[in-house]
């Protein structure tokens, strides 16, 4: 080949990869601007750029919303449900990561001109007051969607349409790898506008050194050292200025709130400048503040120090609309206007450095388990060890509770006994109706009772016809659940199979998947499963099933959550220990621990190990 036809090949293999550039980012759109006609995979592009990418889902999907939750990336933890209850509505939540106060007012702006708005729920974070219109914001990852700030149409599709290749290939190899959870680069619940926190939502949180031990919350164990200086109160006050005329102007309803902060960021933040930028929000407009309360010194409330739990957003909104039925600490919200502002800042003063009471929000409760009942004892306990129990836990000052009143300290924040504990018996033995059932009724304790669906009213495994410890059947179970002193829970339908008794390849032995069972496959066995239980056991007693003990104590996050969203409000796992409830923390009601308590020969003997994981517990 000579030199002229060497030149012209290299020339046009340059020109058509120089064109095919731009196709594969129009096709593959990993920021979801032209459409995204292949993967129509928009929490992907949310993440890469929410304040671009939101935008466009919204663009498609207006009508189905009307009402909007604006602000930096904390807002995302209220939640759209229940302000949808509360206010009639139907919400999206389009807060950004790193979003200042111009961030905001034009998305305010772009939503007020090209939607139909009834309420907007404003977020004017601490933080509003450190930056505005940050000049190092990435030009892609960063910018603001053209039509919102007015920027060039022509140079927004262009730096799109003329990305690297890097940010194709890396959609594609990432669309191969996604999970039903979150993963970093697909980090929103599309339809919310939230952050998908559905794996963080379901993980167990107890005791605050075990909490403080792990990689994520480290830093609440050891504060970092900063100083968060609020330079720019005045110009985030100007905007927010602005968002209120628009919003009167179009006859939008706005409530504006400042959302919870950790203590520990607080520290970092200078007590005059905090001062000024509460007295400037209250000169612009009323707003609602949480910035600040009991809620502010506890880690547990918080994913990270600026990040409060979803559950606290709940908490938040029921306070904003008098909703009695949610727990919330008495000095969490103020509503604060010119006139109250300085009581708020003295407030808030005291708070901070101060040190939590948690005896006001949590309490110690060992849950013991026992199995099958024997005379002898030959297996799990006697029935003559068992009365040794209660009777020694009735000496003692113990009162049986049940999982409803757990729920009801966790969600309502309803009183428990001083000395609570909870017995439990798993899979559902006769032994439990023949024995275990009188003693409870001597001794006046409740007990919860987890049976295996499959098992219940048999005496052979299934339909194999081999032998298995006799289960009690429907009308034990009827008058148990009658009397008041037992509640009949589920132990799985049939994920509590063994071994040596089952037929096929795979054995469920635990709530799991099978090696190379796709996580939909599982989670929809798993729901079926467990509404199979429900259905059966609430045919015959009447009452809810929310309580589900794992067989075996196997479970994982996804067995969790797969459960939660059937309305599983507490599980069991066998792990040894006590636990710590936590008023308004829903995640210290999943996978609890356990005391074995067979292992006890007397009840003096249990009682004292109970005492002493008590005081090791003690927070």
């Amino acid at each position: 080949m000579n030199s002229k036809k060497w030149l012209a090949a290299f020339f046009g293999t340059a020109l058509a990869l120089a064109l095919l550039i731009p196709v594969l980012n129009v096709l593959v759109d990993p920021f979801g601007v032209f459409g995204d006609v292949l993967f129509h995979w928009d929490s992907y592009s949310e993440t890469l750029n929410p304040r671009v990418g939101k935008l466009e889902y919204l663009d498609r999907h207006y009508e189905e919303y009307d009402s909007y939750i604006l602000g930096c990336s904390s807002t995302s933890s209220f939640p759209v449900e229940e302000l949808n209850e509360y206010m009639d509505a139907k919400f999206y939540n389009l807060f950004v990561y790193g979003a200042d106060m111009l961030d905001t007012e034009d998305m305010t702006r772009y939503i007020l001109r090209n939607y139909t708005v009834k309420n907007i729920l404003l977020n004017v974070y601490i933080d509003n007051g450190a930056i505005y219109d940050d000049p190092g914001i990435d030009n892609l990852t960063g910018a603001m969607h053209y039509a919102a700030d007015g920027s060039s149409k022509l140079g927004f599709y262009g730096k799109y349409l003329l990305l690297g290749p890097r940010w194709s290939l890396d959609k594609v190899e990432r669309y191969f790898q996604n999970r039903l959870f979150a993963d970093a680069f697909d980090v929103f619940d599309v339809t919310s506008g939230t952050y998908d926190k559905r794996q963080r939502d379901v993980e167990y949180i107890g005791d605050l050194p075990e909490y403080e031990s792990r990689p994520a919350y480290a830093e609440f164990a050891d504060y970092p050292t900063y100083t968060v200086r609020l330079t720019k109160t005045g110009p985030a006050m100007e905007s927010l200025r602005r968002i209120v005329a628009m919003c009167e102007d179009a006859g939008v309803h706005l409530t504006v709130v400042c959302g919870p902060v950790n203590a520990g960021y607080m520290e970092g933040i200078p007590r005059e400048e905090a001062a000024e930028f509460y007295r400037a929000l209250a000169e612009v407009t009323p707003f609602w503040d949480f910035s600040i309360s009991s809620i502010s010194l506890e880690p547990r409330y918080f994913y990270d120090l600026t990040h409060f739990r979803n559950c606290v957003g709940v908490m938040a909104e029921a306070r904003m609309f008098g909703d009695e039925s949610v727990y919330i600490p008495e000095d969490f919200g103020v509503y604060v206007t010119p006139e109250n502002v300085e009581s708020l800042i003295e407030r808030n003063d005291r708070l901070l450095g101060t040190e939590p009471d948690r005896s006001d929000y949590t309490c110690q409760v060992p849950i013991l388990l026992y199995h099958d009942v024997t005379p002898d004892g030959s297996v799990g306990v006697s029935a003559g060890q068992l009365e040794d129990h209660l009777r020694a836990l009735r000496d003692a000052g113990y009162t049986a509770v049940t999982f409803d009143e757990l729920q009801a300290y966790v969600y309502q924040g309803a009183e428990l006994p001083e000395k609570s504990v909870v017995i439990t018996f798993d899979d559902g033995y006769s032994s439990n109706y023949q024995y275990a059932f009188p003693l409870l009724e001597k001794y006046g304790m409740k007990a919860t009772i987890f049976v295996i669906g499959a098992s219940v009213g048999h005496e052979t495994y299934k339909d194999t016809g081999l032998a298995m410890t006799p289960h009690f059947g429907t009308a034990e179970m009827a008058e148990m659940s009658d009397s008041g002193v037992v509640s009949i829970q589920s132990h799985t339908y049939d994920m509590h199979q063994w071994g040596p008794y089952e037929t096929g390849p795979d054995i469920r032995d635990g709530v799991k998947r099978f090696p190379g069972e796709s996580e939909a496959a599982f989670v929809e066995a798993l729901q079926a499963d467990f509404a199979k239980s429900r259905g059966e056991i609430e045919a015959v007693t009447g009452k809810t099933v929310d309580v589900l003990a794992y067989p075996g104590g196997v479970y994982d996050d996804l067995s969790q959550w797969a459960l939660s969203e059937c309305g599983v409000r507490v599980t069991l796992s066998t792990r040894h220990g006590v636990n710590t409830l936590i008023r308004g923390l829903p995640q210290c009601l999943f996978g609890m621990y356990r005391i074995y308590a067979d292992g006890y020969a007397g009840g003096d003997e249990l009682v004292a190990a109970i005492d002493g994981l008590l005081a090791q517990n003690a927070e």
